[in-house]
């Protein structure tokens, strides 16, 4: 347009409207959204008291967002608002989810722990086996529910269907691929954290 356009001398054009608001909405997320990744990790960290842990359920927000940016991709979705806002929402259900799953991990590990069975990293293995199949099923039926939803939002052609949409994108991408990574990597990374701590333990006791 700037190149076709010719203005007579002393006369310029800017964006306004609706361009103008979405602008400055845009800045404003782009100090929202690492505010509110900072606002989780601290959250985090004041449950569990562990940087380590803190980072590991951080980690389904990236997994998320895979799976977001690959289903906007795909529906031809630019960056905006109402995507931002998905992606807002999006992190606080991952992030929730893997927190559950740390809880029953927890929960699995002390009561072996209280039964004097805890004594190996075969122990904690089993331990995170037993804590992460109880997760299952509420995990599974919570993504059901998210999706079965949202979905059918993708396909809607009514009145608000084009804020709507955008929204919904974020967060059905986001939640196929973070279930992955809660389901399977949480336990995982949650194994190795405390294989690790065991053997600091183990190799102070004298």
């Amino acid at each position: 347009l700037q190149s076709r356009l010719k203005l007579p001398p002393g006369y310029t054009y800017q964006w306004a409207g609706e361009y103008q608001f979405e602008q400055r909405a845009k800045q404003r997320l782009s100090l929202i959204l690492p505010l509110v990744l900072f606002t989780i990790f601290l959250l985090l960290y004041l449950v569990f008291h562990s940087v380590t842990e803190a980072l590991v359920l951080i980690f389904p927000t990236i997994y998320a967002l895979s799976g977001g940016l690959l289903l906007q991709w795909l529906l031809h979705y630019n960056f905006s608002v109402a995507v931002a806002v998905g992606y807002i929402a999006l992190f606080g259900i991952a992030v929730e989810t893997g927190v559950v799953m740390v809880v029953y991990l927890h929960e699995a590990l002390q009561d072996r722990e209280r039964e004097g069975r805890l004594q190996s990293e075969e122990d904690i293995e089993a331990a995170a086996i037993e804590g992460a199949v109880h997760r299952l099923r509420p995990k599974l039926m919570t993504v059901a529910a998210v999706l079965a939803s949202l979905i059918p939002i993708l396909w809607e052609s009514g009145v608000g269907s084009d804020v709507m949409k955008p929204i919904a994108a974020p967060i059905v991408g986001g939640m196929i691929t973070s279930t992955i990574h809660v389901l399977i990597l949480v336990p995982v990374f949650f194994v190795m954290m405390k294989e690790r701590a065991l053997k600091m333990k183990n190799s102070r006791t004298p």
